[in-house]
């Protein structure tokens, strides 16, 4: 995550506060003292002269015997180049990739205890830009938007991210909240997806804001990222959505408190509809579901407001066709049938990131199958980072878990296409 401090990289000159000196201080001791203290040393990246740098490259500092009190990064006209210091004090970050083919100059002052200064300087020339095949990536996070308080920000990557390269690709991924509520990004099993949550749901009201930093980052030997996203948007209201296939009934909260209940009729046993803690992902008003090609399909439907639950293609959807089995029979092909009027008052309540938990139904919610983050408990969800965690890290009660909840994070994860099969 980034330091809430915004730095624009020009020299800062920083004063030492003066010492306090009483009646009772032996001023020779402590000028002793100070002369003995190591100076301040401090050692800068890129390395002086070094060519061929990645446009992703950043300001590294690493400091011995004092702090870094001023940093000047400026391009090869004299204009400064703008950045953010990471929380570690480990770097700075350059707000947008560095240009191609052009040279750089970076300075760092750091002032240590003895009380004297240290100042490095480094010189170094960017890459030409890069023939090497670009990975895609898509940010499920959109800029200004009102998402549910489950909202995890999720990125999908084709081709997948490999083992070796995550912790790298997951260095330039960056969330800021206000106020602050830090979590970690976990990584699907076969690379394709990466989500990012708190251990609690966000608090309503909460701004987020993202910056997928990856534009010529190299990622394994052969491949560097597409491009640098951004997006800031704010949390909205709780609300999340409990379905039971026991009773075909959907009860509504909206802040803890029941709004309303609706009966449901979810997937029948041949197309049963999947048991999990899941998210709205997409609300449409009007959509089609096309499912010729795919196995118990061959089918195209016109449907009203319909909600994506997973990748798959379940939605939550108005069906006036089986009203008359809602509540007490499944005939769906894996979607939540609800009443034309429910489907129509459920829209204006819900929004994209909220909540949705489906229990007692034939299958388990597979992983990265939709918006996953939370069919997993905090711990388990933590272990997909390729960073370490902050042990500090964790939810601030521990509740029963969720009946709609399921273990999960072994099974390979489905390719997050979108499928319109619905049904």
């Amino acid at each position: 995550m980034f330091v809430r401090r915004r730095l624009t990289l020009f020299a800062m000159t920083v004063a030492a506060a003066p010492l306090a000196v009483g009646a009772c201080t032996a001023g020779p001791r402590s000028a002793v003292k100070q002369a003995e203290a190591a100076p301040p040393s401090v050692t800068v990246t890129p390395a002086d002269r070094a060519r061929d740098v990645p446009i992703s490259a950043e300001v590294g500092t690493k400091v011995s015997n004092g702090r870094v009190t001023g940093v000047k990064l400026t391009d090869d006209k004299g204009r400064p180049v703008p950045a953010q210091a990471r929380e570690d004090g480990s770097g700075w970050v350059p707000d947008a990739p560095l240009a191609n083919s052009r040279t750089y100059t970076a300075e760092v002052t750091v002032s240590g205890d003895s009380g004297k200064t240290a100042t490095r300087k480094t010189t170094f020339t960017t890459m030409a830009r890069s023939t090497k095949p670009a990975v895609t990536s898509e940010l499920y996070f959109q800029d200004k938007q009102t998402y549910g308080t489950a909202m995890p920000v999720v990125l999908g990557f084709d081709p997948p991210i490999p083992p070796e390269a995550r912790a790298d690709v997951q260095r330039r991924l960056f969330v800021r909240t206000s106020p602050s509520q830090p979590g970690t990004w976990s990584w699907m099993s076969d690379g394709k997806q990466a989500e990012y949550r708190a251990p609690d749901r966000w608090k309503p009201g909460t701004t987020i804001s993202v910056r997928s930093a990856l534009e010529g980052l190299p990622i394994g030997k052969e491949a560097v990222g597409d491009s640098d996203r951004v997006a800031t948007a704010k949390v909205g209201r709780q609300v999340s959505l409990d379905i039971d296939n026991t009773t075909k009934q959907m009860t509504v909260y909206q802040d803890g408190k029941v709004l309303r209940k609706l009966p449901v009729s979810l997937g029948k046993p041949s197309t049963p509809s999947s048991s999990g803690t899941m998210v709205i992902m997409e609300k449409h008003e009007h959509t089609t579901f096309d499912t010729r090609g795919e196995p118990d399909g061959g089918y195209v439907v016109d449907v009203d407001d319909a909600q994506r639950l997973t990748w798959g293609g379940e939605f939550i959807h108005s069906a006036p066709w089986s009203e008359g089995e809602q509540g007490y029979n499944n005939t769906s092909h894996g979607c939540t049938n609800v009443s034309a009027a429910g489907a129509d008052w459920l829209m204006g309540v819900t929004q994209v990131g909220d909540l949705v938990t489906v229990k007692g139904t034939e299958v388990q919610l597979q992983p990265g199958n939709g918006f996953t983050a939370w069919n997993v408990g905090w711990n388990e969800f933590a272990k997909g980072s390729a960073l370490p965690v902050p042990a500090g890290l964790k939810p601030t009660q521990s509740p029963t878990p969720h009946p709609g909840a399921v273990a999960g994070g072994s099974a390979p994860a489905p390719t997050p296409t979108r499928s319109n099969s619905g049904g």
